[in-house]
């Protein structure tokens, strides 16, 4: 019987394990969802948001995120609650957004305006209008899922996986495609461009900074900007604690008008 070079014979037994180690689109798409909003099994973080509009003038925004995700059988649904409470300025104080995420239905969002004692439902065709005045999009607080979308592995190189993405209901968003750049290491999507479908780039997330927290990647700074009207708006997340023991009960409707102040960060 003849040798099998030892290098050939290494090549051999390596190709299976590297075939079955390649990731496809979609499960590069789902580990990027699951690193930029399912770090643990609920989170706080206390977040500044700067709001920078074409006129350069600035406007600031102090609020905690409350996450809550909800379990069966100690395993991650993929239903997840979000409470955002806005502690300043002064003229939008205790003003509180609520989202219910769904994987496989349209998402509950619920916006409380003290100013008018009012509790007004976002419906699921205005998820992608400013939220609170911001480049942000009432979707990019809770997430796109990963599942609403067409994925393509576009490009990899040495540290990211750039993936082009296609809605699935184009009728119900404003862009035609996004091009995200995943880390590969972290899974952390540290760049997406927006583009209509003539091509034009008009809306950029990008991802300043990222700490470990906890043992968890963390984006600590990000920047959405609104490339053709030229605003910009960063969110900067100074202080973020996982798995602080948050109740199903806070992510209701009577917690709307009542915020938790005491899971309201230690500051609150």
């Amino acid at each position: 019987m003849r040798a099998v070079p030892a290098v050939l014979l290494a090549a051999l037994l390596l190709a299976p394990a590297a075939a079955k180690a390649q990731l496809s689109a979609q499960e590069i798409a789902d580990r990027s969802e699951q690193a930029a909003y399912y770090q643990a099994d609920d989170g706080r973080a206390r977040v500044q948001m700067e709001i920078i509009d074409p006129q350069r003038r600035s406007r600031a925004r102090t609020m905690t995120i409350l996450r809550h995700d909800m379990m069966d059988g100690g395993e991650q649904t993929g239903h997840q609650r979000f409470y955002v409470y806005f502690h300043e300025p002064a003229d939008i104080r205790d003003t509180v957004f609520m989202v219910h995420k769904h994987p496989d239905a349209n998402d509950d969002r619920w916006l409380y305006l003290p100013a008018l004692d009012l509790v007004r439902r976002i419906a699921a065709e205005d998820e992608r209008s400013s939220f609170v005045g911001s480049d942000y999009f009432y979707e990019d607080v809770s997430g796109r899922g990963s599942n609403e979308d067409a994925h393509t592995l576009q490009e990899t190189t040495e540290q990211y996986y750039v993936l082009r993405s296609v809605p699935k209901r184009p009728e119900l968003v404003e862009f035609d495609h996004y091009v995200s750049y995943i880390h590969k290491q972290t899974f952390i999507p540290v760049q997406v461009q927006y583009f209509k479908a003539d091509g034009t780039k008009y809306r950029q997330y990008t991802v300043n900074k990222v700490e470990t927290i906890e043992g968890y990647p963390t984006v600590a700074q990000s920047t959405m900007e609104a490339l053709q009207e030229g605003g910009k708006s960063t969110l900067t997340y100074t202080q973020v604690d996982y798995d602080v023991g948050l109740s199903a009960d806070i992510f209701t409707e009577r917690y709307l008008r009542n915020p938790p102040r005491g899971q309201l960060t230690s500051t609150e």
